[in-house]
């Protein structure tokens, strides 16, 4: 597996945006002081971060030291001393049974090669009774006006690359499958959105992509394996640069959650 989106600035521009209000809130009613929450796939730790202000421990998960970085960095700033760090794949984790109150990952089963493996192991370094709570986004459930066709090849060109890479883009759609696949039947099932449509939104969703779609690792992808020639992608980042200033630009992008609870 290798992450389709990488590193590049313009990524982490948009993994800087999110919060537990706009990334987790099915899971927030749900936490308690004292509990010790696994965040895995932690990126720049702003989640991680947000939890870690409501409960009392947090371990901070990422497939290398150099992303873990970026979680340190994030949670240093905010001066939490109660998170702690770890490199991990999620289909192995190092944790052991009932480690944790509560297992959180935040469009990371997307990107993995097995998600129902994931989830079992979620599922097992999470005590009885405790909770599995998992968002990720549904590519073909985004939704856009006006409906420009470069848009609509930025969007083929993703789930080409992302299904490439062995992801599945397509995957809030799949929750509760892969949930039930991976033994857990106690699920709570729900879906939110994400919608940029006033000016500044605008500005900030179609600024990331129309860098993204040139500069990060998917554009390199796309580029190296003959998917689309340069000039194709500028074409599509100025797509995104027309979308972005258009007066009745509106974009929404769907999400699909589970809570599962573990059983005895």
């Amino acid at each position: 597996m290798s992450y389709t989106h990488g590193h590049h600035e313009s990524v982490l521009r948009s993994h800087r945006w999110r919060t537990a209000d706009n990334s987790a809130a099915h899971l927030l009613p749900h936490l308690r002081p004292g509990d010790r929450v696994l965040d895995v796939g932690a990126g720049p730790g702003t989640i991680t971060a947000d939890l870690a202000e409501r409960v009392a421990h947090v371990t901070a998960t990422e497939v290398g030291e150099r992303e873990l970085a970026l979680s340190r960095e994030t949670v240093a700033a905010r001066g939490l001393a109660h998170v702690d760090f770890s490199v991990e794949d999620v289909h192995a984790l190092s944790f052991a049974d009932a480690s944790y109150d509560v297992a959180h990952a935040h469009q990371v089963l997307q990107h993995v090669a097995d998600p129902v493996r994931a989830l079992r192991e979620l599922s097992r370094v999470t005590r009885p009774g405790g909770l599995v709570a998992v968002r990720d986004s549904d590519y073909a459930g985004f939704a856009w006006w006006p409906r420009l066709p470069e848009l609509d090849e930025w969007m083929r060109l993703y789930q080409l690359a992302a299904r490439a890479n062995g992801g599945e883009p397509d995957a809030g759609r799949r929750l509760i499958a892969w949930a039930h696949a991976a033994g857990l039947d106690d699920v709570t099932p729900s879906s939110s959105t994400w919608c940029f449509a006033t000016p500044d939104d605008r500005a900030y969703w179609g600024g990331m992509w129309a860098d993204r779609i040139l500069e990060s690792a998917l554009a390199r992808q796309l580029v190296d394996e003959g998917h689309a020639t340069r000039a194709e992608l500028q074409a599509v980042s100025a797509a995104w640069r027309e979308w972005s200033v258009h007066p009745d630009g509106w974009f929404s992008l769907l999400h699909g959650e589970l809570l599962c609870r573990v059983g005895d």
